[in-house]
């Protein structure tokens, strides 16, 4: 062998991508789907879209950082504190691409 250290990168790299691509995939499928949930300021019932490519990002590097990308309450509510995102799971319902809230 010639160049035993581009083998060496290349088996680290194919190692790095078999982990991480299904980390980041699964990330980015779960929470790309809209999520139907009550507001923690307002208490009204919201649509909101989660950043899934920040999402699957972050997940490859440890817990997913969830940031709003938006909301069914915003403009009017955009710059909120972003507490939905911290609710647990059980009380997001996941929702299809279809509209189910009325924008306000």
């Amino acid at each position: 062998m010639r160049y035993p250290v581009y083998v060496i990168l290349a088996v680290l790299a194919l190692g790095a991508l078999y982990v991480l691509l299904p980390v980041v995939a699964g990330a980015w499928s779960s929470y790309r789907k809209k999520r139907l949930l009550r507001c923690p300021e307002t208490g009204e019932t919201v649509e909101v879209n989660i950043d899934a490519r920040k999402a699957a990002v972050t997940a490859a590097f440890g817990d997913s950082v969830l940031e709003v990308e938006n909301c069914s309450l915003w403009p009017q509510r955009q710059g909120c504190e972003q507490e939905c995102v911290e609710l647990p799971e059980s009380e997001m319902k996941v929702r299809e691409a279809r509209r189910t809230v009325a924008a306000h």
